[in-house]
């Protein structure tokens, strides 16, 4: 539930910018971090590029930090999915975009041993005319699996947000769409008395012009 909320308020998040904006951007929205037992989790890594033009070759790995304090990869991205052995072996799915600006994983059913600390490293290479630019970008993500979804203030406040804010990006395309159809209505509506009284004024004018008779 908390990770459905979550992924429900990132929606919105994007929806509200798509609309501002009116074109495709990239926002770097945080993940959850609270997950229940036996439910799917995704842990979100969003790095944006900030000069799209260029091209890059984008890395991606991830860590997981136990209690112990030992980290260790549980899985790494370099055009192929590659899964090393780690105790969430064969319960990561690949869930980020083709361009690598979303590097999100999925962990399939999880249990009360993945609490822990998720480390999403971004290591993307920009390829310059002249030389070769090195970026790297680091995002932690603290994963709490409880046995069963409870329900807080926060939680609750950010599901109310999410339909006020939706509600209010309905009612404004509405609005917008009436005050569109009523300005083109009105400028292509010519009504018949309009077109009387344009068409009287020179007739009127005729007809008080005083015209000398000779004898």
């Amino acid at each position: 539930m908390a990770a459905w909320r979550n992924r429900m308020w990132a929606n919105a998040v994007l929806l509200f910018s798509w609309v501002v904006l009116c074109s495709s951007v990239c926002v770097e929205v945080p993940s959850g971090t609270e997950a229940v037992k036996g439910d799917n989790m995704t842990l979100l890594c969003i790095s944006c590029m900030k000069r799209e033009e260029v091209s890059a070759t984008t890395t991606v790995r991830w860590f997981y930090q136990r209690d112990d304090g030992q980290e260790v990869l549980i899985y790494e991205y370099d055009g192929r999915p590659q899964e090393p052995k780690s105790p969430l072996q064969g319960r990561l799915q690949w869930t980020g975009s083709k361009d690598l600006q979303d590097v999100s994983i999925t962990i399939l059913n999880v249990t009360t041993n993945d609490s822990g600390v998720f480390t999403c490293k971004v290591n993307r290479t920009l390829d310059f005319k002249a030389h070769r630019h090195l970026i790297q970008s680091n995002i932690s993500i603290s994963l709490k699996v409880t046995e069963e979804a409870g329900e807080d203030f926060t939680s609750v406040l950010s599901e109310i947000m999410m339909y006020i804010l939706l509600a209010f990006l309905t009612f404004w395309l509405l609005v917008e769409i009436v005050y569109c159809y009523r300005k083109i209505s009105k400028a292509e509506e010519v009504t018949p008395e309009s077109v009387t009284d344009y068409l009287a004024i020179p007739l009127e004018n005729k007809e008080n012009c005083s015209v000398p008779v000779e004898e």
